[in-house]
């Protein structure tokens, strides 16, 4: 899908992610490295046994970097965004290994920000295979308006 232009967002239109992205073992030791947060949540199944989760849980950002990337499958931003401007996130529930994540969106407002560009709100959600919602919130993007 080519990217929406700044004018062809409306309150209300939704999208969802094409595809789930599963969450593997080797992503969350591999965002464990790239972040440096080492949490034996995330790394020891010994010691996340013993927590609330009763095993080990993917780090939540590694959810919200996932659910960015679902916004890239997606396809409404391909060429036309600008910038990430602002985030308002909750982390619901655990990620945990095997999930396969999905993002559905809606439109919650638009505001323009200059000739250039414009600012889309979403509201956002990150659900996991049996559909539960484990992230959510606001993502604000700029994007590009269409010149004439």
């Amino acid at each position: 899908m080519k990217g929406l232009y700044f004018e062809e967002f409306t309150a209300g239109k939704s999208f969802k992610s094409p595809a789930p992205r599963a969450v593997t073992d080797e992503m969350i030791r591999g965002f464990a490295e790239l972040s440096g947060d080492k949490n034996p949540l995330h790394l020891d199944d010994a010691f996340a046994a013993r927590t609330p989760f009763g095993e080990r849980i993917a780090h939540g950002l590694l959810g919200l970097s996932v659910a960015s990337g679902l916004l890239h499958d997606v396809g409404i931003v391909s060429g036309t965004i600008v910038a990430f401007a602002r985030l308002d996130w909750r982390f619901a529930g655990p990620v945990r290994i095997g999930d396969a994540l999905s993002l559905e969106m809606s439109v919650l407002k638009t505001k323009a920000a200059g000739s250039q560009a414009g600012l889309v709100v979403f509201d956002s959600k990150v659900n996991n295979q049996k559909g539960e919602m484990v992230q959510k919130g606001e993502w604000s993007l700029l994007i590009k308006r269409k010149t004439t």
